[in-house]
C-alpha cells in the first residue's frame, strides 16, 4: 500500500501552505470608504393626477426634480455621458412613479426589441435600483426598454452581478418614441415593495444602457473595481409618510391537460386528461413580511429538464423552475451547505413496485404549502417554508395466463409516505459594512408506513450558522459556517444512508466511520472558514478550508454530493478594469484545491489557470486549463477499496460577442488527456439572430467525443484475496454526445409572446478493455484476456469471463440513447398579474445497445422515437384585495 501512504499528506500542512500562498498581495492593502452620496428628491402627487401613458405631460413632472448628470461605467469609466438623460421620481398614496427622457442624436438607430419579460438583452433600456430598507446590502432593480418590454430582479447581496430574476412584482410601464429619442413612465405599487415605513430615505441608482454606442451610464457612479452595489447607491428623499399597503393578493387558477402518444396504435388518442382548480394567496403581515400560501397547487413545470446521460455514482441536480419555490428562495439560502433543495418537495416517489405491469405517479403530490418571507425593521431577514406531500401508491397488475383467459390481480403498493417539510432561516445584518450572521434549520417528518420503513428515514434534522464579516469598505470578507445533521429511522433505512455514494461506509479498507448495520440514527457536522478580497483595482484572492464529517447527511431536504471531506483551496487573480492599449479589460488567475477524507487520504488535487479579456471590438475571450495529479479515490469502486486515479489535464478556449450585437455568437472548445491515452474533446457554439424587432432565434449545437480509460461497470463476488474476495470491474468506454438546442421567440407585444424550444439529443457508449482492479490503492487493472484469463462476447452483448478458475457473466454496458424534448408556449398577461398559458410539449425517447457513434442522422431519428404529446391550458386571475 505504498501508493496509499505516499498520499497521506497531513491536511493541516497543506492548508497552511495554501493559505499563505496568496497572502502577500494583501499586505498593506487598504479598503476605500464610500464616497459622498448624491441625493434626489421625489415629488408628491397630492391630487393623484398621474396617468401612465409614457408622455411626460402630467403637471407633477413640470415641478419634479430631474437627475441630469450621468457618468459612464462603460466604456470610458468616470467620463461624462455623451447623451443627455433626465429622470425624476414622484409618488402618490399607492405607488412610486418614475419618468425618464432619453435623448439621442439618431432616433432611428435606437435598438428596441420586443421580448418577454426579463428577456430584453440587446435593447436600449432605463433601469432603476432601489434599496427601500436602506440597509445598504440588498436592492431591487426594475426597468423598461425602448420597445416597452419590462425586466426586474432582486439583489440578495451587495453585488451587482448577483441577480435573482424570480422576483416578479405586479407593476406597469409605458414608452413613447419621438424625434428627440424616447420617454418612459413606470409605476411601481408600494404593495409590491418591502420597506418598514420609517426610513428617512431609500437607496437609489439610475442606469441607462445604450447598446448602439456601447455606453452604460449610472447616476451614482459605481466603478467596476468596487465590490458593492447596494452599499454604493445614492439617496432618494422626500418619501416621508409613505406606508406600504401589504393587503391580500388572491390568485385563483384553472388548468387542464391532455396527453396522447406520439405513435403506435394509440397515436392521436387521448390516454389521460386532467383538470385542476386551485389558488395562491399572498397576505401582507405589516409592511415587512409576506405570507404566501397555496391550496391544491399547480406545480407543473412549463419547461422540461434537459436531457443528460449520467454514468457517475451521484445524482443529477436540476434547476428549480416552479414559481412558488423560486420566489423569495434567496431568503432561505445561506453561505454554507445547501440545506434546502426545493426539488425534494414533490420529487418522484422513492419506492418501486415489482409486477407484470405498473401504473405509478411521476411525482409525489403536494397537498399544500406556505411560506413567510421579509425583513424586519431591525435588519433581520426572515424566510420560512412549510409543505406537505401526500401518500402515493402504485397500481401493480399481475397476470396469470390460462388456456382460455388471463386472470388479472390488481394491488396497491405504497411508494411514498405522507411527509411534512419545514425550512426556516434568520439572517441579521450588523455594522456599517453590512456584515451578516445567519441561522438555518430544516426538518422532515415522514409517516411510518411499514412497507417503506427500510427505504426512508422517518426523521431528518439539519441546520447551522453562517457569517460574512465585511470590512475595509466591503473590500475584504471573512466568511464561514458551522452546521449539523441528524437522521433517525429503521436500521435498514439508516444502513442505506451509510452505504450511499456520499460516504460508502462499507469500503473494506476504511479506518474510521465503519459500517454499523445496527444503527438507527446517524449524525454529522460541517464547518468552514475562509477569507477573500473581493474589491480593488488589481488583486483579488481567496483562501478557504472546510470539513464535512463522514456522518453529515442533508439529502432528505437539502442537497450534497460528498461527506467525509477535508478541503483546502486558494485562488489569486490580477485584473485590469480600465481600458488600455491592449484590451478594454482583462483578468488572469490561478486556482488550487486539495481534498482528503477523514482517514487522511488525499482524494483529489486540482491546479488551474484562467485568463479572460474583453477586446476593443467587445469580443470576449476565455482561456483556461487544469491539471489533476494522481490521488486515491474513495468512490471509483462504488463502495470498494481505494483506487488510484489517473493524472490528467485539460484546456479550453471560448469566444463570445457582446450582448448588444444584433447577431451574436458563442464558441467553445476543449481538449484533455490522461496518462494512459484516454482523451476527450468537446465543441459547442451558439448563434443568436434578431431578424426583426419582435423575433429572436438561437441555434446552439454541441458535440462531445471521448475515450474514458476507467469507467466502473459492476462488482462481483469471488475475487482475489488482495481485493477482499470481490471483483471491482471497470472498462474503457468510447462515448459520443450530440445535441442541438433551437430556441425561438416572437413578441406580439410586451405582454403577449410565443416561445418555442426544441432539443434533439443523441448519446452513445461502447465498452471495451474490461478488467478488474489488480490491487487496492493502485490504478492498474487485470485486463480480461491477459494473464491466463479469457473473455468472449455473446450475441446479446453480454460477456463471458473466465479468470482464476472461475467463470461469470458481465452485462452489456453499451448504449445508444435518443431523446427529443420540445415546448411551445403562448404567454399572455392579459391584465397586470393575470396570465394565460397555452403549452404544447413533446417528450420522445429511445434506447438501444448498439454503442455506435452518433451523427447528425441520429438527431433526425429522435423525431421518430416514441413518446407523448402534452397539451396544457392554464388561466390565473390576480385579485388584489
Amino acid at each position: 500500500m505504498s501508493a496509499d501512504s505516499s498520499r497521506r499528506i497531513p491536511p493541516a500542512v497543506a492548508a497552511v501552505i495554501l493559505i499563505l500562498f496568496p497572502a502577500a498581495p494583501a499586505l498593506g492593502a487598504q479598503g476605500l470608504g464610500p464616497e459622498d452620496r448624491q441625493q434626489l428628491r421625489a415629488t408628491r402627487d397630492a391630487n393623484g393626477t398621474l396617468l401612465l401613458d409614457g408622455h411626460l405631460d402630467d403637471a407633477v413632472w413640470s415641478r419634479a426634480e430631474f437627475a441630469t448628470t450621468f457618468w459612464q461605467r462603460e466604456p470610458d469609466e468616470g467620463e461624462p455621458a455623451t447623451r443627455r438623460t433626465e429622470v425624476a421620481f414622484a409618488f402618490d398614496d399607492d405607488a412610486l412613479w418614475i419618468a425618464g427622457r432619453m435623448y439621442t442624436d439618431d432616433p432611428a438607430g435606437i435598438q428596441a426589441y420586443r421580448t418577454r419579460r426579463d428577456q430584453n438583452t440587446g435593447s436600449e433600456r432605463l433601469l432603476v435600483s432601489l434599496d427601500p430598507y436602506l440597509n445598504r446590502r440588498t436592492a431591487v432593480s426594475f426597468g423598461v426598454n425602448a420597445a416597452g418590454s419590462r425586466t426586474d430582479w432582486y439583489h440578495p447581496e451587495d453585488n451587482v452581478s448577483n441577480r435573482d430574476y424570480t422576483w416578479d412584482p405586479v407593476w406597469s410601464a409605458r414608452v413613447q418614441r419621438d424625434s428627440l429619442g424616447w420617454t418612459a413612465e413606470m409605476r411601481m405599487p408600494f404593495s409590491q415593495l418591502r420597506f418598514n415605513g420609517d426610513e428617512s430615505a431609500w437607496g437609489v441608482n439610475i442606469n441607462r444602457y445604450m447598446p448602439d454606442i456601447q455606453e452604460n451610464l449610472l447616476w451614482e457612479l459605481v466603478v467596476r473595481s468596487e465590490p458593492g452595489w447596494s452599499s454604493r447607491l445614492g439617496d432618494l428623499t422626500g418619501l416621508e409618510g409613505v406606508r406600504g399597503s401589504r393587503g391580500i393578493e388572491f390568485l385563483p387558477y384553472v388548468a387542464g391537460d391532455l396527453r396522447t402518444p406520439t405513435g403506435g396504435p394509440m397515436a392521436g388518442v387521448v390516454t389521460r386528461s386532467e383538470s385542476r382548480v386551485g389558488a395562491d394567496f399572498k397576505v401582507g403581515l405589516g409592511s415587512s413580511l409576506t405570507l404566501d400560501a397555496t391550496v391544491n397547487p399547480d406545480f407543473g413545470q412549463v419547461e422540461a429538464d434537459p436531457a443528460v446521460v449520467n454514468l457517475t455514482a451521484f445524482e443529477e441536480v436540476f434547476e428549480e423552475r416552479r414559481p412558488f419555490f423560486t420566489e423569495g428562495r434567496q431568503l432561505m439560502e445561506g453561505l454554507g451547505p445547501r440545506y434546502f433543495y426545493s426539488r425534494r418537495i414533490g420529487a418522484p416517489p422513492a419506492g418501486r413496485a415489482d409486477a407484470d405491469s405498473v401504473v405509478a405517479p411521476d411525482q409525489t403530490t403536494i397537498l399544500g404549502a406556505g411560506k413567510v418571507t421579509g425583513r424586519l425593521p431591525g435588519g433581520t431577514s426572515v424566510g420560512a417554508l412549510f409543505a406537505v406531500t401526500g401518500r402515493e401508491d402504485a397500481r401493480a397488475f399481475h397476470f396469470t395466463r390460462r388456456p382460455a383467459a388471463t386472470d388479472t390481480i390488481e394491488s396497491a403498493v405504497p411508494i411514498a409516505p405522507l411527509s411534512a417539510f419545514a425550512v426556516a432561516r434568520l439572517e441579521q445584518e450588523f455594522g456599517e459594512e453590512g456584515s451578516t450572521l445567519g441561522f438555518t434549520g430544516t426538518t422532515l417528518s415522514r409517516e411510518g408506513r411499514p412497507e417503506l420503513a427500510a427505504l426512508l428515514p422517518w426523521r431528518a434534522y439539519a441546520g447551522g450558522t453562517d457569517w460574512n464579516l465585511r470590512f475595509a469598505g466591503g473590500e475584504y470578507e471573512l466568511t464561514g459556517h458551522a452546521g449539523f445533521s441528524h437522521l433517525s429511522g429503521n436500521p435498514d433505512a439508516i444502513l442505506r444512508v451509510q452505504r450511499s455514494s456520499a460516504r460508502f461506509f462499507q469500503r473494506p479498507d476504511r479506518e474510521t466511520a465503519l459500517l454499523d448495520p445496527s444503527r438507527s440514527a446517524l449524525s454529522g457536522y460541517t464547518a468552514a472558514l475562509g477569507m477573500r478580497k473581493v474589491g480593488g483595482r488589481r488583486w483579488l484572492w481567496r483562501v478557504r478550508g472546510e470539513a464535512v464529517s463522514p456522518g453529515f447527511e442533508i439529502n432528505d431536504v437539502g442537497q450534497m454530493f460528498n461527506a467525509d471531506r477535508l478541503t483546502a483551496a486558494a485562488d489569486i487573480a490580477i485584473r485590469e478594469t480600465i481600458p488600455t492599449a491592449f484590451a478594454r479589460a482583462w483578468q488572469v488567475g490561478l486556482t488550487s484545491a486539495s481534498s482528503w477524507n477523514f482517514d487522511g487520504v488525499r482524494t483529489e488535487t486540482t491546479i488551474g489557470a484562467r485568463a479572460t479579456a474583453t477586446w476593443h471590438n467587445y469580443l470576449r475571450t476565455t482561456l483556461e486549463g487544469g491539471y489533476h495529479p494522481r490521488a486515491l479515490s474513495d468512490h471509483l469502486t462504488r463502495g470498494g477499496p481505494l483506487m488510484e486515479t489517473l493524472a490528467r489535464w485539460q484546456a479550453g478556449l471560448a469566444l463570445a460577442t457582446d450582448r448588444s450585437f444584433r447577431t451574436g455568437f458563442r464558441l467553445r472548445g476543449a481538449y484533455g488527456r490522461d496518462e494512459i491515452g484516454g482523451w476527450s474533446y468537446d465543441v459547442a457554439g451558439a448563434l443568436t439572430l434578431r431578424p426583426g424587432a419582435a423575433l429572436q432565434l438561437e441555434v446552439e449545437p454541441s458535440y462531445r467525443r471521448e475515450t474514458e480509460s476507467r469507467q466502473y461497470l459492476t462488482t462481483r463476488a469471488g475475487g482475489r484475496r488482495a481485493t477482499f474476495d470481490r471483483r471491482y470491474i471497470f472498462s474503457a468506454i468510447d462515448r459520443s454526445t450530440l445535441a442541438l438546442r433551437l430556441r425561438g421567440a416572437y413578441a406580439f407585444g410586451p405582454d403577449l409572446t410565443l416561445e418555442a424550444y426544441f432539443e434533439p439529443f443523441a448519446a452513445s457508449g461502447r465498452r471495451h478493455g474490461l478488467g478488474e482492479l489488480l490491487e487496492p490503492g493502485q490504478r492498474h487493472l487485470l485486463l480480461y484476456g491477459e494473464m491466463g484469463s479469457r473473455i468472449d462476447r455473446r450475441r446479446d452483448g453480454s460477456w463471458d469471463v473466465t479468470e482464476g478458475g472461475r467463470s461469470f457473466t458481465l452485462p452489456d454496458g453499451d448504449f445508444n440513447i435518443l431523446s427529443l424534448r420540445s415546448n411551445v408556449v403562448l404567454r399572455w398577461e392579459w391584465q397586470p398579474g393575470s396570465t394565460l398559458f397555452l403549452v404544447w410539449q413533446q417528450d420522445r425517447s429511445d434506447m438501444r445497445t448498439s454503442g455506435e457513434l452518433v451523427d447528425p442522422g441520429r438527431l433526425v431519428d429522435s423525431l421518430r422515437a416514441r413518446g407523448q404529446h402534452v397539451f396544457l391550458l392554464k388561466v390565473a386571475y390576480w385579485l388584489p384585495i
